[in-house]
């Protein structure tokens, strides 16, 4: 299991490699007992439960149909025997063409994108009909979930070698650039008004900022090249990391207006371990800025955790090889979120006001003991994947 990005992680952090692995290999092992009886879907998540002897029991709930399409893109990079031990005895081309064959029922905008650019990148015969698909559920006149928007463009991005995709694909890129507040170098929750109440329209997300950032990388790499795309991801890029925190958490609410932090927690497993390597690494393929050292700290959070580290009555192995699983996050426990809700309002008339007492009645002391298999598929399109 060599790749460039491990090969790479080697030689920046040799000590981080073994961790790596040793999650790629989880990856592996845990996707199989999340699909559905059948083969055919996955499920939205794996539950666990404790038992008063301290076993634990993982429970599948829900479906997921952009989880599915998200593990294929992940999976797509195991070798086909592998692949096949994963996804039920099915390639990942196989089983794209599952998801495309069901897109007539198909509804939201962000599952058919994700088919598509699963189709796309695992060249399934029937793309044309993903792309129709797309094409008919995306109207460019209304606001968009900035998340959505820019699985659009990663898949026409995709897409683009093998099928006419320039009008949609220019239109896609300019919906998400149009979108930022001002000169903040983020992205908002959404593209346009009208999606959001007033009082927490200002307030965007981690996933906000990289799948955008790392469409707008997709979009330069995979064409002539776009600069004002290129440098749009690059700003985004610098400022989440320049905001990074000590530990190496990517946190998980901003204003979109300012460029600056509202609410920290949740740290989330998959932003630590995939989301964010996979967008940074994908900028620094298609020639933007090199955020290696960020992902590495953020990977090291996985196992050393110190909101959990400091209370030895808390802590808690967020990586449990046994069971499959990574557990979903470190949380704060507050009823009814209610730091991030009070943090909300308050940045919304001061930006920048932090509340600081929140921080010491409210500790992120609590894990979320859930696993998703969108959390697997990113991991593997991460460290095993490349636009190089």
């Amino acid at each position: 299991m060599t790749t460039s990005r491990l090969a790479a992680l080697e030689r920046a952090e040799p000590s981080l490699v073994p961790l790596a692995r040793r999650l790629l290999a989880l990856a592996e092992s845990g996707l199989p007992s999340m699909l559905l009886p059948g083969g055919e879907a996955f499920a939205f998540t794996m539950a666990g439960t404790r038992a008063p002897d301290g076993s634990w029991r993982l429970e599948r709930r829900g479906i997921s149909t952009r989880y599915a399409a998200i593990t294929a893109l992940g999976v797509r990079f195991l070798p086909e025997d592998r692949q096949r031990a994963v996804l039920a005895g099915r390639t990942a081309q196989e089983f794209t063409g599952l998801l495309v064959e069901a897109l007539p029922s198909v509804t939201g905008l962000g599952d058919a994108a994700l088919i598509a650019w699963a189709a796309a990148d695992t060249g399934h015969p029937k793309l044309s009909d993903a792309l129709a698909r797309l094409d008919a559920l995306d109207d460019h006149t209304r606001p968009r979930y900035t998340v959505e928007a820019a699985w659009v463009l990663s898949a026409l991005a995709a897409a683009r070698n093998t099928a006419d995709v320039e009008r949609p694909l220019a239109a896609a890129r300019d919906r998400l650039l149009r979108s930022r507040t001002g000169g903040s170098p983020l992205f908002p929750h959404a593209t346009g008004p009208g999606l959001l109440p007033w009082y927490r329209a200002h307030v965007s997300c981690f996933a906000d900022q990289t799948y955008p950032l790392q469409a707008l990388a997709r979009a330069h790499a995979t064409g002539p090249g776009d600069t004002e795309a290129l440098a749009a991801a690059d700003a985004c890029a610098a400022r989440i990391c320049a905001l990074q925190g000590e530990g190496g958490q990517w946190w998980w609410h901003y204003d979109a207006r300012t460029g600056g932090v509202v609410e920290g927690y949740p740290v989330y497993s998959v932003h630590q371990h995939a989301m964010a390597p996979t967008a940074l690494f994908d900028l620094a393929d298609a020639g933007g800025a090199d955020h290696g050292a960020a992902v590495r700290e953020g990977l090291r959070w996985m196992t050393e955790v110190p909101e959990l580290a400091g209370h030895p009555a808390a802590r808690e192995p967020l990586v449990l090889d046994d069971l499959g699983v990574t557990w979903r996050k470190v949380y704060r426990g507050d009823p009814r979120k209610a730091v991030r809700a009070a943090r909300g309002l308050a940045t919304r008339a001061v930006p920048g006001l932090r509340l600081a007492p929140l921080d010491r009645v409210y500790r992120p002391l609590s894990v979320d003991r859930e696993c998703r298999p969108y959390e697997f598929g990113w991991m593997l399109h991460a460290w095993l994947g490349g636009l190089t």
